[in-house]
């Protein structure tokens, strides 16, 4: 594993980052930060808030789910999306940020469809990345606060991956080269909704991807295209607990004891979501 420093900037001063020696990076002004053992940089700002973002547990379900196939067709539909720019760019390497990366299971998808590609896993939680670099050790890994100014240089990024993620518009628009593509993954009310109506998960607001389409809009990044992905799976008993135990419901265990864990049968359970494909509104032509 090792860190490709022309992605990087100083969370503190905002000068470009170098490698000072083997494990430890740093800016001209002379902040330093040192390379964990497990390969990946912390990169956070000054008296950023304490969170660590999502926990072992969260993560090792998700896996085991993504794992499983259960997500390939939205794997699937971030991929075509990418291969399209990568076609109608003409770029002989892609520099992709996974910008909330979890798991690490799409970038790791999507290397198989453009190996030639470099790759940037970046997340609030450690447990994340160090997983993520695990199924993607060439990538560089980046302990962030998406919420914060990026710890990245402007224009640096051909294509940010933004699934079922924080959204920092200004900060996207910012690292995004100016003919970069923003894919930004999100729920419809229909997604898991067998689960929902048991009060296993958290509710998804209607019209969710007309407002992140909004809230972008504002930081000069235009809605492209849109893909609508929704089918459903067969889901067991052991499916189902992965289901609410692998994104923010697994904060809230009171909405966890009705789930129907319990019952043997299988459920069909409905994936809906909307893969969004934003540029810059001033995005020179391919």
């Amino acid at each position: 594993m090792s860190i490709d420093s022309t992605w990087l900037r100083c969370p503190n001063c905002f000068l470009d980052l170098a490698e000072v020696d083997g494990r430890v990076f740093g800016c001209a002004a002379g902040h330093r930060y040192d390379r964990a053992k497990q390969g990946y940089l912390t990169l956070l700002p000054p008296k950023a808030p304490r969170t660590v973002g999502d926990d072992r547990e969260m993560l090792q379900a998700r896996s085991a789910l993504l794992d499983g196939g259960a997500y390939a067709r939205i794997a699937a539909a971030i991929t075509d999306a990418v291969v399209e720019q990568h076609t109608l760019g003409g770029r002989s390497a892609l520099r992709i940020a996974d910008l909330g990366c979890g798991t690490g299971h799409y970038s790791t998808v999507l290397s198989q469809a453009v190996p030639e590609a470099d790759f940037l896993l970046a997340d609030r939680s450690p447990d994340a990345v160090r997983m993520s670099l695990r199924a993607l050790p060439s990538a560089t890994g980046v302990v962030l606060d998406l919420w914060r100014p990026l710890p990245l240089r402007d224009g640096v990024v051909d294509v940010a991956l933004n699934v079922f993620a924080p959204r920092n518009g200004v900060e996207f628009a910012r690292v995004l080269d100016s003919s970069g593509l923003l894919i930004v993954v999100v729920p419809t009310t229909a997604h898991l909704q067998e689960l929902r109506l048991t009060g296993a998960l958290l509710d998804v607001p209607a019209g969710k991807s007309d407002r992140v389409a909004e809230q972008l809009s504002e930081s000069g990044l235009v809605l492209r295209s849109t893909t609508s992905v929704e089918y459903t799976f067969s889901a067991d008993a052991a499916t189902r607990n992965l289901l609410a135990n692998m994104g923010p419901s697994a904060h809230h265990g009171d909405s966890l004891s009705s789930t129907d864990a319990r019952a043997v049968e299988p459920v069909d359970v409905t994936v809906s979501v909307e893969v969004l494909s934003f540029e810059h509104s001033t995005a020179v032509p391919a």
